[in-house]
Parts: structure tokens; sequence; C-alpha cells
């Protein structure tokens, strides 16, 4: 099995069940157990091909007599992932990608569809002039109409076509240190000299390792639980609610646990945090990734947060409510997530406001609340904030000062991947008087 191979298998299986790229990928690289290099190639394929999904089908267009639409599915799934390779991957033979994409239309179609398959990707060889880029935003850099008009609305026109084309490029890797077990520096030295990975500290957050040239969690120093993964974003929310040792800490939405890991190491793993999420089987990644990194601070619960534990009024210190959101910050990490329907993600903003009414309870006064989502939307962040805010006079905003920010008096940020190199991410912090 090539890494082509395997690469289309899963185009295929999320167009045909429409499943998420992650799961099906995941599951297809199980099952054809590729080394790490083909692995690694797979992937990169998969992601480059649902990024340019819209502009693979305009220029595709233009060497066809009918519409792409009209085609057999899994020949246009074939035409993508060459198309992709030969405009994207230079460093893939143009011949090899045309027989290997020839091959599989034999199998996965019929003689007459390998001919097609064949004509179309060297006429573009031959002509590739039809292949400039279109001036369509939506074309130019595969984001539906309709979600464009939405991210316009949300952050700008000037900010727009640098969000949409960050988008589309390969997101950083972020360590944070577990200064429990390790120093920054010494974790840099580890990566570098044991690991062979090229390892940096981030440039404005401390205690945070910039890596590329592997997989950081096939590597020693995380089974020995000396870093975590984690974007500098979900770090910097952690940092705003400033979780102390001894404190009793609630998150609310934990799963997988990124953000009670990073609170349980500030907390230095004394006193309570307890990590909550609706779904059984979420917790045991909290129970993982807990023990891997050595810290019994974290209980973990099963626990709607949108309904209030009676058990649990005015019990908190400090609560962290990174609650379920439309996910368009992350984009970068989930390319497929652009191509969702827009119209469920409306209902998003009575469940923030049902889970952040509900954790309100379970504050204590002079206790400090961090709200978070993953979107640039302003519904789903300053608009549920400002309403919370409005019912709620025992609660005002908490001016920010975090790394990289500096102060911001709202209390209320939204970073952008185009321009704090982050994750899309909300925070704001709110103190109970």
């Amino acid at each position: 099995m090539s890494a082509r191979d395997t690469a289309l298998s899963v185009l295929i299986a999320c167009r045909k069940n429409n499943a998420w790229l992650d799961a099906a990928l995941k599951q297809q690289l199980a099952r054809d157990r590729l080394d790490r290099r083909d692995a690694a190639l797979a992937t990169r394929l998969c992601a480059a091909v649902t990024q340019n999904r819209l502009l693979l089908d305009e220029w595709i267009s233009r060497y066809l007599k009918d519409k792409p639409s009209r085609l057999q599915p899994a020949v246009l799934d074939i035409l993508r992932l060459a198309l992709c390779q030969l405009r994207f991957f230079d460093k893939l033979p143009p011949s090899a990608v045309v027989n290997e994409a020839v091959e599989q239309a034999k199998r996965l179609a019929n003689p007459r569809a390998a001919g097609l398959v064949n004509g179309v990707l060297r006429a573009m060889l031959r002509d590739p002039s039809r292949l400039e880029l279109p001036r369509e935003l939506s074309l130019r850099y595969s984001h539906p109409g309709q979600l464009v008009e939405l991210l316009r609305a949300n952050v700008g026109e000037t900010l727009l076509e640098p969000l949409l084309r960050c988008h589309n490029e390969a997101p950083g890797v972020f360590l944070q240190t577990n200064t429990l077990r390790t120093s920054c520096q010494a974790l840099i030295s580890d990566l570098i000299r044991q690991e062979g990975l090229a390892a940096e500290p981030h440039p404005w957050l401390p205690d945070c390792v910039t890596v590329s040239g592997g997989g950081p969690e096939q590597t020693e120093a995380f089974r020995d639980g000396r870093f975590y993964v984690q974007d500098p974003a979900a770090r910097l929310a952690v940092l705003a609610l400033a979780p102390a040792p001894g404190d009793r800490v609630l998150d609310c939405c934990a799963a997988p646990g990124g953000k009670s890991v990073s609170a349980a190491i500030d907390m230095k793993n004394e006193g309570t945090l307890v990590c909550c999420d609706i779904h059984p089987h979420k917790l045991d990644l909290i129970r993982a990734g807990s023990e891997r990194l050595g810290l019994d601070a974290i209980q973990v619960r099963l626990q709607d947060a949108s309904v209030p534990n009676p058990d649990w009024a005015g019990a908190f210190d400090r609560i962290i409510a990174d609650v379920p959101c439309s996910g368009l910050g992350v984009i970068r990490k989930k390319p497929d997530i652009r191509y969702k329907e827009l119209a469920p993600l409306e209902g998003l903003p009575a469940v923030q406001r049902r889970i952040l009414e509900a954790q309100a309870s379970h504050l204590r006064p002079g206790g400090l609340l961090v709200y978070s989502t993953c979107t640039l939307l302003r519904r789903e962040n300053e608009e549920v904030v400002s309403a919370f805010l409005a019912e709620h006079p025992e609660f005002g905003p908490e001016p920010l000062e975090l790394p990289g920010l500096g102060r911001i008096e709202s209390g209320m940020k939204t970073l952008l991947p185009c321009t704090e190199g982050t994750d899309g991410f909300f925070i704001a912090k709110l103190r109970k008087r």
C-alpha cells in the first residue's frame, strides 16, 4: 500500500461517510501500517486536498467539457489527489503521480475513466497556463462562499484574506513544559540531542517549545511526561485563570484535558482540580494525560456543564469554561470544518449561555471565571459574555495581562492565526464581586 493509495482511501471514506478527516485518517493508517515516512506523506496529502478542494475542482473544470460534479465520484477524488501533488508537492515526480492516478482509476472505475484521468493530467502538464489562481476568495482559498461572508462580518475586510490564506498553511507544533519534571531548556536539549527534533523556545510564551522534524508524541520525553502538546492560545486561557497551589479549581468542559493538566502544573499539583465532561469515554483521555504527567490533584467527574450541581454551589475559587463551539478558529488543524453546514451552528450561543449560567453558581464570591472558545464568531464570544454580564451585576470583567498580548482592560480578547500566530481563540476573564 502506497501513501497515495492510503490518502485516496481516506478521501473516499470522508466523502462516503461524511466522516471527519482526522478520524478517517487514523483508522486508515492503522489498517495500512505504513512506515513513518509514508504515513507522514499520506497525512500531508489528505490535508492539502481537503484545504484546496474548491480550488482543485475549479482547475479541473478548465480541462473538462463538463462539470467536475458530473464525473464518477471516485474519479474526481483521484483527479483532486493527483492535481494536488502536481501543484503543491514539488518533490514528487510528475510521471509517477500520473501513472499511479491512472492505475487507481483502473482499479476503482474502468479503463475509460483511466483514459480520462490520463488525458486530463497530461493536458495539465502540457498546458499549465489554465492553472492560474482565481480572483474570487472563496475559490482561491477553498472556503465556501457563506463561510467567507461569515468570517468577513466577524474579522473585517482587512484581515479576511490574511485569515483565509493562513487557514491553508501548516500549523506549528507547540509543546508546553511539565515544569514539575524538567525545565524548558532541558527539554529542548533532550529533544534535540536524544530525539533528533528541531526545537527552540517559543518567541513570547514562557516554558513553550516549538518543534519540527518528527512526531513529538513518539518520543521518550513524551512517554516520561516531560511535556504536553498544546497551542499557545489554550495556554493563555489557563494563564488568564492564574490558578495557584491550594486552589479549588473546576474545568467544566475538560476533555481531552489539555487545560486541566496546564492548570494542575501551575498549581504545582497542590490543591483540587475537578475536571468534567458529559461523555464518559472522554474522561479516560483526561485520566491518561494526568497519569502520564504525574498529576494526582486532578479529579475526573461525569457532569453536564449546562446543569448546576447543588453540591458545588459557591465551592470553587476558579473556573474555566472552555465551551463547545463552532471550531472556526482551528480550520488550520481541522480543514474539513470549513465544509460543514453553518445553520446548525446558530444554536450554539444558547448552549454556551446555559453553561455560563450554570458555572456562575459554582464560583465563590471573589473568585475568577475564564470563558473561552476556539471560534472567531462574536455571537459565540463577546455577545454571550455581554449578555451574561447584563443579567449578572455581581460579575464584572477583569483586565487581562498575558505574555505576547500585554494588558487588555476590557478583559476580552480574540486571537487570530494571522495576527498572533495561534489558533483562533477567544478569552474572557470575569470576577464575581
